[in-house]
Formats: C-alpha cells, structure tokens, sequence
C-alpha cells in the first residue's frame, strides 16, 4: 500500500446530510464518504481560488449525473 497523507476525524452531521454523503458516494462509485467528503472539500477550495474554472468542472460533472 503506497503511502498517503492521511488524517483520521470524527464529524457530526445531521441524517439528511449523512443521507445525502451515502447517497452521493453511491452516485461516485466510492467505497466511503470520506472519499466524497474529500472531493466537496477540494472542490470548494478550488473554487475559492478561481471561480471561473471551477464553474466549467462543475456543470461538466452535473450533466454526468443527471
């Protein structure tokens, strides 16, 4: 197993949003919510920095899912 810069932590949300991670994971194929709560996490940072570019990410993986 490659080595990776992990960190475990505990998070307290409400069901519907548990529900929602679950379901999104679901949608991704991930194993885990982690995984998916991961992805939100950059993805907003990414957008944070340049909102332009992640406009166009964004709409591209929402046509996907639907």
């Amino acid at each position: 197993m490659s080595k990776k810069n992990l960190r475990r932590i505990s998070v307290l949300v409400t069901a519907q949003t548990a529900a929602n991670l679950e379901k999104l994971a679901r949608m991704d194929g991930q194993a885990s919510i982690g995984r998916v709560m991961d992805k939100l996490v950059r993805d907003r940072m990414i957008a944070l920095r340049r909102p332009e570019l992640w406009q166009g990410h964004y709409l591209q993986r929402f046509e996907r899912v639907t």
